[in-house]
């Protein structure tokens, strides 16, 4: 239940916070603005900058860790989280890096030195091992995606990159969930079955 109540309260996070679209807070100085205190279209600040290169080195992730995922598992349930994942987030890394490009803002092409490392880990196990640190690691990294998202929803300038955070963040938090259930579900599957006593 308190899971449910902090999903809901990061789901309704860019409702409550719409009306900050556009916030002018951690300019750059050569910000043009449209008016006094609205900036320009397609005018970043650091918030902006940091926030796109985050949300694209995750996006990248779990795009490759979801391929590398699908092909490796054996698990049915896996196997369709895994897909989603490719589906769902290359949707959204090609929104993301069209934003960027309008801004000029550069973005990281491969995994960062965390997700290597992680990916040589998962190269090394197999079946349920495998399965259960795969998604041990989804779960981890949709947690910490999940709070850049309300991050950028509050701190960013660039009105696209925020409305993109904020239909981002809902899908996020369904992944995580997602995650969540099948490693339950994994781990009850594989916890030993209670033997009947004889008398």
């Amino acid at each position: 239940m308190r899971v449910f109540a902090i999903a809901l309260g990061l789901a309704l996070a860019p409702i409550q916070t719409s009306a900050q679209i556009g916030n002018p807070a951690g300019m750059a100085p050569e910000t043009k603005m449209e008016k006094p205190g609205v900036p320009a279209p397609n005018q970043t600040n650091y918030q902006d900058r940091l926030f796109a290169q985050l949300a694209t080195a995750g996006g990248v992730a779990e795009v490759e860790f979801g391929k590398f995922a699908a092909d490796k598992t054996d698990h049915d349930g896996v196997k369709q989280f895994a897909n989603r994942m490719v589906e769902d987030h290359g949707k959204a890394n090609s929104r993301l890096r069209s934003i960027a490009q309008k801004s000029k803002m550069p973005l990281p092409e491969g995994l960062d030195s965390d997700h290597k490392k992680m990916r040589s880990d998962l190269e090394k196990m197999d079946g349920a091992r495998f399965d259960l640190a795969y998604l041990a690691g989804q779960v981890v990294d949709h947690q910490k995606t999940a709070q850049l998202l309300a991050w950028e929803i509050d701190q960013g300038e660039d009105a696209e990159l925020q409305r993109f955070a904020a239909d981002t963040l809902p899908v996020v938090l369904a992944h995580l969930e997602m995650a969540r259930l099948l490693q339950a579900k994994l781990v009850s599957e594989k916890a030993p079955k209670p033997q009947a006593v004889k008398n």
